[in-house]
């Protein structure tokens, strides 16, 4: 492994894959162009030179991150001799997706950044409980085989997701999530899943949109409702949710210490305190590129190493924080919507129904998946009337193709997902789900399977009945159908 600067450390995502362990983040490109503004593409470019010489090789983007793919492709078509690896990633909207359409996202990519092969592209799906988002990775993977993407990623993908598509056969080297001092989520199972299947976490949000650099220690309460960046805005969600002003100065406090000691910034702490968590390869640190570089004091991270006592202090001070709410992701897929905006507003117009309904006689609205089966044998997957809806014994597949693999968790997260799809379409939530039956092949099967419920269920606590049985089909591991009740007929 080399590197350009010797004491920039750097990390093998996979081969022929080596980055830089802090990535350059061009999202604020995006929050630069707010309003109509028109950066010149050429000087934003020339801007990504100085990390380049100093090391600091890797830059983070997106499709919507304003003309970031279109500033790194310049700067690789004007600094081709200099090595950079740029890491793109692909947030389509929710609903169903063509293999026409994945292949057009992937070629604008690889056309905004000039390359033939894009260096890892990450996924971003909203919505769980429609399939679409697995089958879209399998055709991504389709494109990476034929050399179109060099290396698949995910972003805000939470454990029990990242278990369906490593088991699902989908070959992720990394999974981009929020984690900071302040979003200590992925902590918990999601970087331990991540070590055991060598998945690499890109840690994002680690200085928390510069609300844990020096500038905030000791400084009065800002007006939450005046911020001017986006980042500001999205992460002082973050810091209200976690406690408030006084929690993060209590965090500062413990961060400024630290720094104080080893003669370094907060935001070194910070950044160093997540670099060295089990599981993660990098932190993304953003970028006003042509306004604020910040690269010499980035760089005194790699000489920074924190003491047990420091960790202690910082452990002890994140012990009065509130835990942020869910696992990796869920800020972006259910409350509190921890966005710039509070809400999706700014991200999607709709989130579409995952499957077709279809009204009946005798007020019977059916939802159907597509499978075959359905007109076979003669079912829906789900059926409502009035307030109720019942689900049918619903197993992990797309089409002919079994999900999860020979792992009953995976399996069970992916039916559940299912389950929620029909339930969606027809008007419902998980939360309305009064019953659910389980059905597992193998008896020693059920811990996984029932604990795979339980994190899904544990809030709403349903009735249940687990059973012993043979399932339709050997690769099948497990079947559950539901009954939900909405307490209300507004059909």
């Amino acid at each position: 492994m080399t590197s350009l600067a010797p004491n920039v450390e750097r990390r093998d995502l996979a081969r022929e894959l080596s980055i830089s362990r802090v990535l350059t983040g061009l999202w604020q490109i995006a929050d630069m162009e707010r309003g109509g503004r028109a950066l010149d593409l050429d000087r934003a470019a020339a801007a990504m030179r100085p990390y380049v010489e100093a090391g600091l090789t890797t830059f983070d983007m997106a499709d919507h991150y304003g003309s970031a793919e279109v500033v790194a492709g310049r700067f690789r078509s004007k600094d081709s001799e200099r090595p950079a690896q740029l890491l793109t990633k692909w947030v389509p909207k929710p609903g169903k997706v063509s293999r026409a359409e994945v292949h057009a996202a992937v070629d604008r990519a690889r056309a905004r950044l000039g390359v033939d092969a894009i260096d890892l592209l990450q996924y971003h799906a909203w919505n769980y409980a429609d399939p679409i988002w697995l089958e879209t990775l399998y055709e991504l993977q389709d494109l990476k085989s034929r050399g179109l993407i060099r290396h698949l990623g995910l972003t805000n993908v939470d454990t029990a997701h990242l278990r369906i598509a490593i088991t699902s056969g989908i070959d992720v080297v990394s999974n981009q999530v929020s984690f900071s001092l302040l979003d200590q989520r992925a902590a918990g199972g999601l970087a331990p899943f991540c070590v055991e299947h060598g998945v690499h976490l890109l840690a994002y949000g680690t200085l928390a949109g510069g609300w844990l650099t020096d500038r905030w220690l000791g400084a009065p309460e800002p007006d939450w409702e005046r911020l001017p960046t986006w980042s500001m805005m999205k992460y002082g969600r973050f810091a209200r949710v976690a406690g408030g002003w006084s929690a993060l100065q209590c965090v500062l406090r413990a961060a400024g210490a630290v720094a104080a000691r080893h003669g370094v910034s907060i935001a070194n702490v910070s950044s160093r305190y997540i670099l060295d968590q089990p599981g993660v390869a990098g932190v993304i640190i953003g970028a006003r590129l042509g306004e604020r570089e910040h690269i010499d004091d980035t760089l005194r991270i790699f000489s920074l190493a924190l003491t047990d006592e420091d960790r202690s202090e910082i452990r002890e001070a994140l012990s009065t924080l509130r835990p942020i709410p869910g696992d990796c992701g869920d800020e972006y897929r259910k409350p509190p919507f921890l966005t710039a905006s509070g809400d999706l507003s700014h991200h999607l117009d709709a989130m579409p129904a995952p499957y077709q309904t279809v009204l009946r006689d005798h007020g019977r609205t059916l939802c159907l998946s597509g499978t075959p089966w359905e007109s076979v044998a003669g079912f829906a997957r789900a059926v409502r009337r009035g307030s109720r809806v019942l689900v049918s014994g619903t197993t992990a597949t797309i089409g002919d193709r079994v999900i999860g693999a020979s792992d009953p968790a995976a399996q069970t997260h992916f039916v559940i997902d299912k389950i929620e799809g029909a339930l969606q379409s027809l008007g419902a939530t998980l939360a309305d789900v009064v019953r659910t039956r389980v059905y597992v092949r193998n008896l020693g099967d059920w811990e996984p399977v029932a604990r795979a419920h339980g994190e899904r269920f544990a809030a709403i606590q349903p009735a249940n009945t687990l059973v012993t049985a043979a399932l339709v089909g050997d690769e099948y591991l497990v079947e559950i159908e539901a009954e939900a009740d909405l307490g209300r007929d507004d059909t």
